[in-house]
């Protein structure tokens, strides 16, 4: 069995595990606010940042100077002492580092263009601030293992919004295997135009915070995270009971609209736990607030779980944070199960649930959780799913 040691995450909710505890009891997110300068042409959109100053990237690693691994830093800071004495442990060839993203560094490469372009009408020097490593999807893992000289396994995941918890998956196999002790998993994504532009030429962005699984959803709100956790062998309170994974390759950027690959995911992780479907107490919901995945993710829940296992999306807290999702909101259900937390209910105060959707059992209320095993599912484009079970052992 694989255990969950430390979780070190900033996102939305706060810049720790304690503000973030703190913010899910009170169903408040800092960082969660209407934006300007992110949207062409000038418009407004809510988005979910990450609010105050973070850790200087070192001098001998100027190259790998980015927002997103100044986010990995950051969670970084929050699990060193246990990084540490694992390096100490078990040497520093035994240990992976093992990242998931969807834009690394993107936002350095536009900021760099839109510098040289003005640089150049003004016949200035070209910009010194920027290194290619920066926006590369390898740089997160490469900048961690550097940072710590690490010298096992080093690699990034990107598959979308399913990307950092097929991190999680990759370093729970790499530890099954032998191949490792320890491995650091996670991912960060930061708020970058291209990607926000983007998802707003798609008509996904919602013009308002956004709201899942209600009547008037909208689209998706983005957010930015960093989230990062240690695996071992060691005996922990929270184990990582089972994993799931399935690539259904239905569209580029819908889900199959029964949920093919979304079922065979959880269906993969409840066997490789061991479980029934009764025995989860709470499901985190990818639940992004679009039409379509919504509807298709209410129907598959519904088809394994029925009605009665509490569940709901948290992405109007952290909004989507793309590739750290799946990282992100593994975090929070460690955060529910260690802190013993309510769990929080999706909220329907500005529209009414939509009751077209199969019933779910979508929490309208906050409420405990009565059985210590949760899952968090991620369902990306290019039908990639994964399926995260933790429990307390």
């Amino acid at each position: 069995m694989i255990y969950i040691s430390a979780v070190g995450m900033l996102n939305a909710l706060g810049n720790n595990v304690n503000e973030i505890a703190q913010n899910i009891v009170l169903n408040q997110s800092p960082g969660m606010y209407e934006r300007s300068d992110w949207l062409q042409p000038d418009k407004t959109c809510c988005l979910g940042g990450v609010d105050g100053e973070l850790p200087v990237i070192p001098d001998n690693l100027f190259q790998h100077n980015s927002r997103n691994n100044r986010l990995l830093l950051a969670a970084l800071m929050q699990i060193k002492p246990q990084v540490d004495e694992a390096i100490a442990r078990y040497g520093r060839k035994r240990i992976a580092v093992i990242m998931g993203t969807s834009t690394s560094g993107l936002d350095e490469g536009d900021q760099h263009v839109s510098r040289t372009i003005h640089q150049q009408s003004m016949h200035q020097q070209s910009d010194e601030h920027y290194h290619y490593y920066q926006q590369e999807l390898g740089d997160p893992s490469r900048f961690l293992a550097s940072y710590l000289n690490i010298d096992g396994p080093a690699f990034t995941l990107s598959t979308a919004c399913s990307s950092s918890s097929r991190a999680i998956i990759s370093g729970q196999r790499l530890i099954e295997m032998g191949l490792v002790d320890v491995a650091i998993v996670g991912g960060a994504d930061t708020l970058s135009r291209m990607p926000i532009n983007g998802f707003n030429s798609l008509e996904s962005i919602s013009p308002t915070l956004c709201e899942p699984f209600c009547e008037d959803r909208q689209g998706i709100t983005i957010g930015e995270a960093s989230t990062l956790l240690l695996l071992t062998r060691e005996p922990q309170p929270i184990a990582l009971l089972g994993v799931g994974e399935s690539s259904d390759a239905w569209h580029m950027s819908a889900p199959h609209p029964e949920g093919r690959g979304a079922i065979e995911a959880i269906n993969m992780a409840l066997g490789n736990a061991g479980l029934s479907p009764a025995e989860v107490g709470y499901i985190n919901l990818h639940g992004t607030g679009t039409k379509l995945n919504d509807q298709m993710e209410s129907l598959v829940i519904n088809q394994i779980f029925g009605e009665n296992t509490p569940c709901s999306s948290t992405k109007y807290l952290t909004g989507h944070t793309l590739g750290a999702a799946g990282a992100c909101e593994a975090g929070l259900c460690w955060l529910l199960l260690t802190r013993h937390l309510p769990l929080p209910a999706q909220d329907f105060s500005r529209s009414s649930i939509d009751t077209s959707l199969p019933d779910c059992g979508l929490l309208t209320q906050s409420q405990p959780l009565k059985k210590p095993i949760v899952m968090s599912n991620s369902f990306a484009f290019g039908g990639n799913n994964t399926s995260l079970i933790l429990g307390v052992v």
